[in-house]
């Protein structure tokens, strides 16, 4: 009894042995590898398993690209995908560029995949041109009349240029840039309708591809419209303003002429306040020479006559009448 306990204790510790070892060891990738034909260690797959890689990732990847006829060996692979890049992705990309003849190695892939660019998607590009529509474009011509204009550019990813090359954004400025720098040379708006495939061919002949991750195949106008006369909303917006300066000034010039009138009104009141006290100052004077006898009684009366004499010229002017037409012609021969 004691050996068929010891037995079944073995078996039992074998069975557990057999599958831990399974599980460690991914036996099902190794064999799958040599039935595809691609040779692996399985001490190998042991020590992607160490350094925590899980193997399928490698393995399948590997398996497709050998059956592609690619010469890429597995610590490559193992490489990139420890750099935090997308095995897959990077695969697929370079079976594609060997499909399309495009050239493509696979330091170039990598490290556009590193780049954080899809380089599948790249490749695409490559074999199928993207057109890349811009939103609608505003410039005004030398008229002043707004011209909108919305273009398809035709764009093919440069392989060579994506490391470090400029993206979409950069194509559509650059095509925005052309087009308002075109329209805003023509002299009148009707030129732009008239020949809109020239919009087109001056911005193509500029080189905005340049410094991009992208070739430029064609620029296509799409839709131009017509939009509202700048030029005359901002001779508008001219004369209002000259408009506001001219009542602001001319405000300016009121104020100053009524406190110009108020001055004078206050030098009139002053001037007439000097007056009455020189005129109160008079009976004290008289007084005074009628006391040092400097004037007569006659003198006296002679002055007051002078004084109403004045008193009724002032007035008969005041009416208009000639005074001299009152006076008794002398009838003395």
């Amino acid at each position: 009894m004691p050996l068929e306990y010891g037995f079944y204790f073995f078996m039992i510790l074998g069975i557990f042995a057999v599958i831990v070892i399974l599980n460690f060891v991914p036996l099902g990738l190794w064999i799958s590898a040599l039935a595809a034909g691609v040779t692996i260690n399985i001490f190998t797959l042991i020590g992607m398993r160490l350094r925590r890689v899980r193997p399928d990732r490698i393995i399948k990847p590997l398996i497709k690209i050998r059956k592609a006829g690619l010469d890429i060996n597995i610590n490559q692979l193992e490489s990139h995908l420890l750099s935090g890049g997308r095995v897959d992705n990077v695969v697929d990309a370079l079976i594609a560029s060997q499909r399309a003849n495009l050239e493509l190695t696979f330091e170039r892939a990598a490290a556009i995949d590193l780049a954080g660019r899809n380089v599948l998607e790249a490749v695409s590009m490559s074999v199928t041109p993207k057109v890349i529509e811009t939103p609608w474009i505003s410039a005004v011509a030398v008229n002043g009349i707004e011209v909108k204009v919305i273009a398809r550019v035709t764009v093919r990813a440069d392989l060579q240029r994506l490391v470090g090359g400029a993206g979409e954004e950069t194509i559509i400025a650059r095509v925005g840039e052309g087009i308002i720098t075109t329209v805003g040379s023509s002299q009148s708006h009707k030129e732009v309708l008239e020949n809109p495939d020239r919009i087109s061919q001056t911005v193509l002949s500029k080189g905005l591809d340049s410094g991009t991750a992208f070739e430029i195949l064609s620029i296509d106008i799409a839709d131009v419209d017509i939009g509202r006369n700048i030029g005359a909303s901002l001779q508008i917006e001219q004369a209002e303003a000259d408009k506001q300066i001219a009542q602001a000034k001319a405000e300016e010039r009121r104020a100053i002429a009524i406190a110009k009138e108020q001055e004078n009104k206050a030098t009139v009141i002053e001037k007439r306040a000097q007056v009455v006290e020189a005129e109160s100052l008079i009976p004290k004077a008289m007084a005074e020479a009628f006391r040092s006898g400097h004037l007569g009684v006659m003198d006296y009366y002679n002055l007051e006559n002078r004084k109403a004499d004045t008193k009724m010229r002032e007035a008969f002017s005041s009416l208009n009448v000639d005074v001299s037409a009152h006076t008794p012609k002398n009838t003395n021969n």
